[in-house]
């Protein structure tokens, strides 16, 4: 009866050690799918993200939360120490929107880093920033408005609910490299203006969510208007070959029909010959398209540029 009762209870406590070791296992198996889902919502390290997940018992919100903080935390830190580095590398985004366009320069230290999609996702956040900024413009318009934002103002706009600078932060900590906001500039136009648009070096991002932003080294904008002579011009694919040609050629002006051209050394964008058909000049590709260039704006990566305020109506 001893042997009974002692085998009886070897048996119980053989399934309380099993039912324990299960309940480890599943509960292992939750903690994991938690830090994989924190992981993949932040892009932060397992580790960094195991630790947040410690030290607020699993609590998903509160972790998020404290990682974003350290990270802007570190971020800046990061931006101090690094402020010394080049950044010559980086993208120029473009986004447009109906009858607004904008173009950002965001600049790092490599190619490399240009290529990931956190950095490009910071390119992005600029350029809805200054979209909205662009569109907070609603005087009413006889001709077109541009205008310029400098670094220092970009870090002071807001992107959703931060400034430009704390994601900025998030991004120098995230990705450990020296990162800068150079430029941005917008144009905004009536229905009868139009703005043809155009990316060098283009960079495919190969995440969803930016599919409606467009990456490259070089970019270019170009306002033009339809003088209806020829109704069956297509504005939009010669205001793309005017953006390739102001890439291409980097005109400093747009000049008027009656320039002559100085040849190899011109700098006004109507008298030089026209990238795509070199036997004319640009003023003698769209005098017979009917189409007048009003202004253009040119970007280049890690070029010395200055931008100022400007805008016209």
């Amino acid at each position: 009866m001893a042997a009974l009762c002692s085998s009886l209870r070897a048996k119980l406590l053989w399934r309380q050690q099993v039912g324990l070791l299960h309940t480890g296992v599943r509960l292992l198996a939750a903690d994991k799918e938690l830090l994989v889902k924190l992981r993949k919502r932040t892009g932060y390290s397992f580790i960094n993200c195991k630790k947040a997940l410690e030290q607020f018992s699993n609590d998903f919100k509160q972790a998020e939360t404290w990682l974003h903080q350290q990270a802007q935390k570190e971020g800046w830190d990061k931006a101090s120490k690094l402020q010394g580095r080049k950044t010559t590398e980086g993208l120029v985004g473009l986004l447009q929107d109906g009858n607004t366009s904008v173009m950002v320069e965001v600049n790092c230290e490599t190619d490399f880093v240009a290529r990931n999609s956190k950095f490009q996702q910071l390119v992005q956040q600029v350029a809805v920033s200054t979209l909205r900024h662009c569109q907070s413009h609603q005087e009413n318009m006889s001709s077109y408005v541009k205008g310029f934002l400098s670094g220092e103002e970009l870090l002071q706009m807001k992107a959703e609910e931060s400034l430009l600078k704390d994601q900025l932060a998030l991004a120098i900590g995230k990705l450990g490299e020296n990162m800068t906001m150079k430029r941005a500039a917008w144009v905004k136009t009536p229905s009868d203006i139009f703005i043809g648009s155009y990316m060098h070096g283009i960079l495919v991002a190969d995440v969803p969510s930016l599919s409606n932003i467009t990456f490259g080294k070089y970019g270019a904008l170009v306002i033009c208007k339809d003088s209806d002579s020829n109704p069956k011009s297509n504005i939009s694919e010669v205001g793309r070959r005017l953006g390739q040609h102001v890439v291409g050629m980097n005109p400093l002006s747009v000049g008027s029909l009656e320039d002559e051209s100085s040849g190899e050394t011109e700098t006004k964008m109507l008298a030089q010959s026209f990238l795509l058909e070199p036997s004319l000049t640009v003023g003698q590709y769209l005098q017979p398209r009917g189409i007048n260039v009003l202004d253009f704006i040119r970007f280049e990566c890690g070029e010395v540029a200055e931008s100022t305020e400007s805008s016209h109506t």
